[in-house]
């Protein structure tokens, strides 16, 4: 098939499921999700992302009924369904379903939960992109996987009209993360990423990078830095779900350090060839 969908206990097509006008996600985003992309059908870091997204439910107090072991295996059986190899999963919970009301007691008192997977691939990661900057004026709660996107989706849409790929977000001069992505800078040898606090969402594909480099000796260092230090960096990448792992050439119209001097090996190859 296509692409398949779950609804609290109903199965479809995206396009056939139908969801009540009461939902609390339409009102509110009362909810939590987590998302994931499938190489020949098989979800990258499943049992990381579903943690990760039973945990941001309980932040919220929202209890996911189906059991872990039993929505991982759904997300797995959706996968073998659908028709396209590469695929993206999405996994949300509700609140429920209840008359409007601002506080808890207005739910039906069963949160909703949401599965759908649908063909999709990963952003390459063999080609450079290029980034605006934004002060971060989202909440303080970063660290849970809400459905509060109405930032992001205006994030987002600056760096696309600035003919941009992606949003890097600072409070006054700390780099907190991007619209959809962690993000990363190399400096004399080490890496520096922001620390998992409540400024930022702790990205599953974050750790496994900073794991990588720890297996390879490379120094981590989980500390906050400032715009100024990712402007000297010598390279700037960021991290998600959607793109593993993605080096930033350009940064408001900038070149960073490692795209400068490769302009000017180029700039010297040209002259000599003359």
């Amino acid at each position: 098939m296509e692409n398949i969908a779950y609804y609290n206990g109903r199965i479809s097509s995206i396009e056939e499921m139908m969801i009540p006008m009461n939902e609390r996600s339409s009102y509110f985003g009362d909810g939590v999700y987590d998302a994931m992309f499938t190489v020949e059908r098989v979800p990258l870091q499943l049992d990381d992302h579903l943690r990760r997204f039973y945990r941001s439910a309980k932040r919220i107090e929202i209890e996911v009924l189906m059991p872990f072991d039993e929505l991982r295996a759904m997300v797995l059986d959706f996968c073998r369904r659908v028709d396209s190899p590469d695929q993206m999963v999405y996994v949300q919970a509700t609140r429920g379903v209840g008359m409007r009301g601002h506080a808890y007691r207005f739910a039906g008192g069963t949160p909703s939960l949401w599965v759908w997977v649908k063909p999709d691939v990963l952003d390459p990661m063999d080609r450079d992109y290029r980034c605006i900057t934004m002060e971060d004026t989202r909440y303080l709660h970063c660290d849970i996987k809400t459905l509060n996107l109405l930032p992001s989706v205006i994030y987002t849409q600056r760096a696309e009209e600035a003919g941009c790929d992606e949003t890097i977000l600072h409070r006054g001069e700390r780099v907190t993360e991007c619209a959809h992505s962690n993000v990363h800078i190399l400096r004399d040898g080490a890496l520096k990423t922001a620390p998992c606090d409540n400024l930022i969402l702790p990205g599953i594909t974050r750790a496994h990078r900073i794991a990588q480099c720890r297996e390879m000796g490379i120094p981590v260092i989980e500390e906050p830095f400032t715009v100024q230090e990712m402007m000297e960096a010598d390279e700037v990448f960021f991290t998600s779900a959607s793109a593993l792992c993605c080096r930033i050439r350009e940064i408001d119209g900038r070149s960073v350090a490692w795209a400068e001097a490769l302009s000017e090996v180029e700039a010297l190859k040209a002259a000599v060839s003359r």
